[in-house]
């Protein structure tokens, strides 16, 4: 062996490229908790890029599983912890780039396993709107400081609804774009066919504006993405007439076993009043939808998910792009050292991962892929008849975070119970947005709004529609 082992030594000593960065920062500072109320922020930052652009002036939180040169990077995660990345992810360059202005990085779940925001390290997120409930996740962060108007834009991931999730419940936007359209380079990954990072805002426009920023082709890092991207003018697009357009209430997307129905009811509501910009709203079934969309996120996530993020050091083999070396280094070294650390919901699920690839090998993992492909079928067929899908983001109300007498049981619940109206779409790839319906019971309301792969611009459209029409009764 020892000749092939030179190779490895040479491979040591060669200098490999990374992406640029290109803009001046300090590393910035751990915020105290008086600062910091809703425990929202990881870390606080002050990175100005161009002078001018489109987000010029736009203050931005970026989720914490997203690299930023020189700043400290933990990904919710005691198993991260001290990891300092000396890349900027594309999404970070390309917003400098516009002209935003990085505050800091927003807190996330505790290596984004959880749909909640009580995993993280570093204590959980308070929502907004009541401090004893959850503010949902895994973007935890983001969606609470949009909320209290921290700042004016935010990044978040989504794997299984993290970014619609935090939306419904903190009462903002947040936009899953269609898998693939903005580039995850530089980004903590989990499985690489259900990874997507994308826009949050208070406002659809807003959305557009950052997504315009954040999406395009970053030249074969990402292989995530196809190389042939265009990407629109999403702005130009929001002129709230809908006219012509058909609205699918999905019909298996309400009257779930969780689901509330006052909840339900907002929404049946807010969707019908598009009617007044034009659309047509009739019901539509995807009978693929629940209980079985999340049975299939399951087979896909848990398994792929322990082998991409700890068997493999947080990247796996077998792409080509862009390989962060020192967050592989930082994992490897943290699993080994600090896996006694992670939440307990991260921990059985990791154990049921392993578990599976002892016994099963990647049997369930490859026909929930298989699978994957009649779900999207399913869903494009309901697409060729209506232009959008519509249902609750979360079929039910803000919970009350748990507390030190809560079973594991419970934690789990709470952690991935409000993800099944969400998570198929991560398996499927289509592009979904969270938008705030109403308010019951004085907690947010999430309707979310699903198009066609590459058709973000419809689904953008939509929600700006009913964004006028529900700003313009308040």
């Amino acid at each position: 062996m020892k000749g092939t082992l030179e190779s490895y030594q040479r491979v040591d000593q060669l200098v490999q490229p990374l992406p640029p960065v290109k803009w001046p920062r300090t590393p910035g500072w751990r915020p105290q908790p008086k600062e910091n109320p809703h425990n929202a922020w990881y870390w606080r930052t002050e990175i100005t890029g161009a002078p001018s652009g489109k987000l010029h002036g736009k203050t931005v939180a970026i989720k914490d599983n997203v690299a930023v040169a020189g700043v400290p990077m933990m990904n919710g995660s005691r198993v991260l912890e001290g990891y300092i990345p000396e890349y900027d992810a594309t999404i970070v360059t390309r917003i400098l780039d516009a002209g935003g202005i990085i505050k800091g990085k927003s807190v996330c779940e505790d290596l984004c396993m959880s749909g909640s925001s009580f995993t993280s390290a570093t204590g959980p997120v308070l929502n907004a709107h009541d401090n004893a409930r959850s503010s949902a996740g895994s973007s935890t962060g983001s969606g609470t400081l949009l909320a209290l108007k921290e700042v004016d834009l935010a990044i978040g991931g989504d794997q299984g609804g993290s970014i619609r999730l935090p939306a419904a419940w903190s009462g903002v936007v947040g936009h899953k774009p269609t898998h693939g359209l903005v580039p995850y380079t530089g980004c903590v990954p989990m499985d690489i066919t259900i990874d997507h990072i994308g826009p949050m805002a208070r406002t659809v426009a807003d959305t557009a504006l950052m997504l315009e920023v954040l999406a395009g082709f970053d030249g074969g890092l990402d292989p995530r993405q196809p190389p042939n991207l265009t990407v629109p003018e999403y702005t130009s697009q929001l002129t709230g007439d809908l006219s012509g357009m058909r609205v699918g209430l999905l019909r298996e997307g309400f009257g779930l076993v969780t689901s509330e129905a006052d909840v339900d009811d907002m929404v049946r509501e807010a969707a019908h009043k598009l009617t007044s910009a034009g659309a047509t709203v009739d019901e539509v079934s995807v009978p693929l939808h629940y209980p079985d969309g999340t049975h299939i996120w399951n087979a896909v996530a848990i398994q792929g998910c322990t082998q991409i993020m700890v068997e493999r050091d947080g990247v796996g083999v077998g792409w080509k792009g862009f390989y962060p070396t020192s967050m592989v280094d930082a994992l490897a070294r943290g699993y080994n050292s600090r896996a006694n650390d992670m939440s307990v919901t991260l921990k059985l699920l990791t154990l049921l991962g392993e578990y599976l690839n002892k016994n099963y090998g990647n049997r369930y993992y490859a026909k929930g892929q298989n699978l994957g492909r009649a779900l999207t079928k399913a869903y494009n067929e309901a697409l060729d008849t209506h232009d959008v899908l519509m249902m609750p983001t979360v079929p039910y109300k803000p919970v009350k975070l748990p507390d030190g007498d809560a079973s594991i049981s419970e934690m789990c619940h709470q952690a991935l119970g409000l993800i099944h109206n969400t998570c198929p779409f991560n398996v499927t790839g289509h592009p979904g947005l969270s938008i705030n319906a109403g308010f019951s019971q004085g907690l947010p309301v999430g309707m979310m709004i699903v198009g066609r792969h590459f058709d973000d611009a419809t689904v953008l459209k939509v929600g700006h529609a009913f964004e006028k029409i529900r700003d313009s009764n308040s």
